[in-house]
């Protein structure tokens, strides 16, 4: 048996959490179309033979802006150590950025192996894909450079592959059929936001937490209560809609998959409080369940 721990890294938006969700077969992380979905480190399984390869998805690295970003980013230095191997994920353009770059070095100082994957290769030609793995050929000596498609799965197997031999011989680090180290309540705020990045504009999500109240199990029926923490009284008004028309969107759509989730009848009942600028006060970031130093 080998089994390992492996890192994901990347900017906002790259595609890290639909690659890990692709990889293991399983929803474990929220994904949107809005950058900076992922704020906590989670971990997901995957097997690939004999080989249990052990995920951990970060947020997106980028300059933090309050303390939550702070946490953030704390998040992805620390998840880079330790581990038997990283993968660095980019987007199909001949350009290092400065979140790349950062990265970049900081992989070149760790010397742990890491995979190129070069993501969303179904949004350009051919053509325009070498020059972006020649670019990153010339910055460091990756172990592999793996173009796919998070989205369609394209190439998935091939990555797969390569992390397993990258991965040390020992016991499994998680037992059999378990795909993630989250906790159930943890991963039911996690649905609802996700419900609610697909749902608002572009800045409001970024400035709302979801938070456990409530979590009753019984037979058959289990019975879930989130607060939807805002910045902004405005914005309060804007997760509600009008007659309360956004957020019973949202609530139904969670529970659906919640229900999917758990395999069970789901009673889901969220309200929605406004805590002004939470993300820039340590003891709100805190209460919401973001580990600060």
């Amino acid at each position: 048996m080998k089994s390992g721990l492996i890192t994901i890294v990347g900017r906002p938006n790259a595609g890290k959490s639909t690659l890990t969700n692709t990889l293991c077969g399983a929803k474990v992380a929220i994904v949107s179309n809005k950058p900076q979905t992922t704020r906590n480190r989670i971990s997901a399984v995957a097997y690939y033979d004999d080989v249990q390869l052990v995920l951990m998805d970060t947020p997106g690295f980028h300059k933090p802006k309050n303390k939550l970003d702070d946490v953030m980013q704390r998040t992805v230095n620390e998840s880079m150590l330790d581990v038997d191997a990283l993968v660095l994920v980019v987007e199909p353009v001949a350009r290092i950025g400065k979140p790349e770059g950062i990265l970049l070095e900081r992989i070149k100082a760790m010397g742990v192996p890491c995979v190129l994957v070069i993501n969303k290769i179904d949004t350009l030609p051919r053509q325009e894909l070498l020059s972006v793995l020649q670019l990153y050929a010339e910055q460091y000596d990756f172990t592999a450079m793996i173009p796919l498609s998070a989205r369609t799965g394209n190439g998935v197997d091939a990555l797969k592959q390569e992390l397993a031999k990258l991965m040390p011989e020992g016991p499994q680090l998680f037992p059999d059929g378990m795909v993630t180290d989250q906790p159930d309540q943890q991963y039911a705020c996690e649905i609802v936001r996700e419900k609610l990045l697909w749902a608002l504009n572009q800045e409001i999500p970024h400035g709302i937490a979801c938070v456990c109240e409530q979590w009753e199990e019984s037979a058959g029926l289990l019975s879930i209560g989130v607060t939807i923490v805002c910045e902004r009284e405005s914005h309060k008004s804007i997760v509600i809609g009008k007659q309360g028309s956004v957020l019973k969107k949202v609530g139904e759509q969670a529970r659906i998959e919640l229900e999917k989730f758990f395999n069970c009848k789901v009673f889901l009942e969220t309200w929605v409080k406004v805590r002004k600028n939470w993300r820039d006060s340590q003891a709100h970031v805190r209460s919401y369940g973001y580990t600060v130093e």
